[in-house]
């Protein structure tokens, strides 16, 4: 990240000038291409006849699918990032119209007919690897969407689906309202136990509400704070409640409740499944994934527990010894936190706050960026580009001098802002009548801002987080398809999405990496030999009680999807116990509504698709195992993965992708040693 006394060249490529976006001209734009989409459809009353004809049907498609990603991207970034009433209410009015239009699209029988035609004649082996996988994953995305509907049916589920999407964003609105309504002015006395770094965080949040004194917020910077390191219990079960029952009956703003809206959605999922045949929406998810059915999903997430348990309960035990030397008899959630903290100075002499000061986000970009070109051959570098905020910056990708795909980073928390971290495709590689288009995204996180005068200063979870980002912005942005459908992240098994980004994160725990990463914000030296020996260390620190909890969330997920008839609040509440009951080593509170705020199944992609971060996690380790035996900078391993995984796109299916690379199927192995759980681990 440069300064701003650094003079940058002009971005190379085309990109949005947000210093200029008037939201009533991205309205028109996003309305223009809804229209011209719809005025295509309409057009097209039969399959045209000859392949030629047929293919250049779907090249007009593709072209026009391109232009609305990209006005629409541009808006729901705005909307994520930028969240204002102006935006919000831009974004809810055309969603709708949006919704009906891919519904029309999903259902359309003349252009379906003309995929199917193009699939079953003589020519379709003259087609190259990524137009055949386009044509094939096409096919199944139209009987998914009900193309097969007749009458009363296909009506009924266009219905369903605008009244899902509208349902999705109304979910996220309330978590993110809820989210910023709440607030806590401090005292000093209860900011004990907190180092400097946070109050001063906590005070410019203060500031930001012409408040006087330092200010407890929701926002992750604050609310991990306050639950890793304020001695005032009273205060980390404040927090702590107000975190939990975000948008739910149990919190003080009734007003952004998300109960009626999960009802619905999990009512609606699962008339839409039964429409098109499945049992339930689980079945109806799993149709477009890797894993083959629900069952094999949830015996993978039972073992996996199996093998977590016992690591758990063992951290588990340790934490409360270390909470009763403080008069805590009874271990609470709001405990967890800062006992761990504590424990992991006592086991390690390591705690995240002496970590910080050694990673500056400006090193860890560079250092990033130079891991990068190590594995990929690839340089990044700051170019100017209009921004939609100060803390933006934007850079391209260049292979060889050659400029090959551009990203944004939008790194920090701020009001106004979702929560999370996420990267979203702006535009896609695609072969157009200009030339080849290259890609570019977001990738989005919401990291301790800068404080003062300094840099942000991070912490090791947070360089993870990056380095998780960075990963699928590598898939969406080192792509060689040039076929939209299945470039990037396109046409790629959701469960299989995120190998690229958790294998990326195996460079943090790295000595040779956090050589790259780490300088001392004022001595500019590299992390100390104790202090990287207590991290490498502390890397297997409480993770079967982190695995069991991510497991207690997949298994939430997928019981629930798979559910018929589907569950009402109360049921929703029974599942999340039972599965607690059987699974958790921690108990929760009874006021606890987690599922309130579970946006990625409610409000994203990951409907019984949860599972996929421990799915694509075997994956990922699996890959990295082969980076242990030949060099985790092996340039040509790193080529071969370059080639096999992030170049393929949708073109492979992610089974033979991962055979492409590693010569064979996955296996669990590697996981269970990446976890701390066999005897070799300790040669990871």
């Amino acid at each position: 990240m440069m300064t701003s006394t650094m003079t940058l060249e002009k971005a190379t490529l085309p990109v949005p000038q947000f210093d200029q976006i008037q939201l009533d001209q991205l309205k028109q734009d996003i309305e223009k291409s809804i229209h011209a989409g719809q005025a295509f459809l309409n057009h097209l009353e039969q399959a045209p006849q000859d392949f030629a004809s047929q293919r250049k049907t779907i090249e007009q498609l593709d072209t026009l699918e391109n232009q609305m990603s990209e006005s629409w991207g541009v808006l729901s970034h705005l909307n994520a990032v930028m969240n204002n009433p102006q935006t919000r209410e831009v974004y809810q009015e055309l969603l709708p119209h949006l919704s009906a239009y891919y519904t029309q699209l999903g259902q359309h029988t003349p252009l379906y007919q003309t995929y199917q035609q193009i699939h079953d004649s003589t020519e379709f082996s003259s087609l190259s690897a990524a137009q055949q996988s386009a044509i094939r994953l096409a096919l199944r995305d139209f009987k998914l969407s009900g193309v097969a509907l007749e009458g009363d049916a296909k009506k009924r589920y266009a219905e369903i689906s605008a009244r899902l999407s509208q349902l999705s964003s109304d979910f996220s609105n309330h978590v993110l309202d809820a989210t910023q309504a709440y607030f806590k002015p401090l005292s000093e006395d209860q900011l004990k136990g907190l180092p400097q770094s946070s109050i001063e965080l906590l005070k410019q949040y203060g500031q930001q509400r012409e408040l006087d004194q330092p200010v407890a917020t929701l926002d992750i910077p604050a609310y991990l704070a306050i639950m890793t390191y304020a001695e005032n219990r009273e205060l980390r079960e404040t927090l702590y409640k107000a975190y939990t029952t975000r948008a739910s009956d149990e919190s003080d703003h009734k007003e952004y409740d998300n109960t009626a809206i999960m009802e619905e959605i999990l009512s609606l999922r699962q008339e839409m499944a039964q429409l098109l045949g499945f049992d339930n929406f689980a079945e109806y998810s799993l149709a477009s994934k890797m894993a083959p059915d629900v069952q094999t999903v949830h015996d993978f997430l039972v073992d996996l527990a199996e093998h977590a348990r016992t690591p758990a309960l063992k951290e588990i035990n340790e934490l409360k010894l270390i909470a009763q030397q403080d008069g805590v008899e009874q271990l609470q959630p709001w405990d967890s936190g800062y006992y761990s903290e504590k424990l992991k100075q006592q086991q390690f002499n390591l705690s995240q706050e002496a970590l910080k000061p050694y990673f500056p986000a400006p090193k860890i970009i560079q250092g990033l960026f130079q891991i990068v070109d190590r594995l990929y051959g690839v340089q990044i570098v700051e170019r100017e580009a209009p921004l939609w905020h100060p803390d933006v910056h934007y850079y391209e990708l260049e292979d060889q001098g050659k400029v090959i795909a551009g990203f944004y980073f939008d790194l920090y928390a701020r009001s106004g802002k979702r929560g999370g971290a996420w990267m979203s495709g702006f535009r896609s590689r695609m072969q157009t009548a200009q030339g080849l288009q290259k890609p570019i995204c977001y990738m989005v996180c919401n990291f301790t801002p800068p404080v003062g005068q300094q840099p942000a200063l991070l912490t090791h979870d947070e360089v993870n987080t990056l380095f998780h980002e960075f990963g699928h912005g590598l898939h969406h942005m080192l792509t060689e398809v040039d076929n939209i459908s299945v470039a990037g992240t396109h046409g790629v098994a959701w469960d299989a999405v995120e190998l690229p980004s958790q294998f990326m994160e195996f460079w943090t725990w790295d000595k040779d990496s956090l050589d790259l990463l780490s300088e001392h914000i004022e001595t500019h030296v590299h992390l100390p030999e104790e202090l990287l020996n207590a991290l490498l260390n502390a890397r297997f620190f409480q993770s079967g009680m982190q695995t069991l909890r991510q497991i207690e969330f997949a298994l939430f997920d997928l019981t629930i999807h798979a559910k018929n008839p589907a569950l009402n609040s109360s049921g929703i509440q029974n599942v999340l116990n039972d599965i607690r009951t059987q699974f958790a080593v921690l108990p929760t509170a009874t006021y606890n509504r987690f599922q309130h705020s579970f946006s990625h199944i409610f409000a994203g992609g990951y409907a019984a698709g949860y599972y996929s971060y421990k799915w694509a996690e075997v994956l990922a380790s699996d890959a990295f195992d082969r980076f242990e035996a030949e060099g985790i900078f092996n340039t040509q391993t790193g080529a071969e993965f370059r080639k096999a995984i992030l170049a393929v796109g949708g073109k492979d299916t992610a089974l033979d992708a991962f055979v492409n690379f590693r010569g064979r199927e996955p296996k669990i192995d590697a996981l269970l040693r990446h976890q701390g759980w066999t005897n070799d681990h300790q040669n990871a």
